[in-house]
């Protein structure tokens, strides 16, 4: 996992693909961080993405590095229950804070990717399993 986090940080923003009635949607995240051996995802609660996670857990995340070197991680979105992750999450990205305060009701819902594979591609090479 750490490998995984550290791409993910070193890549600064990365895109998560959901679908939304057999329309596929991509859009830029950059929340993330490793806990309990967990890569760990945020997302708003009132965004049409976390319905489309809830309605269909299949998601992609391809990330690229400025060396050229990208990401795909697929799996199954699993929300978690436990707000520490979420006040984690917060700790370390500070400027979240005020969108996911109690005054706008919004709540930030974390994931992790089960039944996952993360793979590394070289710019013009082959992908290796991370």
């Amino acid at each position: 996992m750490s490998k995984l986090n550290d791409f993910l940080t070193e890549a600064g923003v990365f895109f998560l693909a959901t679908e939304d009635g057999g329309q596929p949607k991509l859009r830029p995240l950059g929340a993330h961080l490793e806990m309990d051996g967990k890569v760990l995802f945020g997302v708003g609660d009132f965004k049409d993405v976390y319905k489309q996670m809830t309605a269909n857990p299949l998601v992609e995340i391809a990330a690229c590095k400025p060396d050229g070197q990208w990401l795909r991680y697929t799996g199954k979105a699993v929300f978690e229950t436990d707000p520490k992750y979420a006040a984690a999450l917060l700790d370390a990205m500070p400027n979240l804070k005020p969108m996911y305060a109690e005054e706008t009701g919004h709540k930030l819902m974390m994931f992790h990717l089960e039944d996952a594979k993360a793979v590394v591609i070289q710019i013009m090479g082959e992908g290796t399993p991370i």
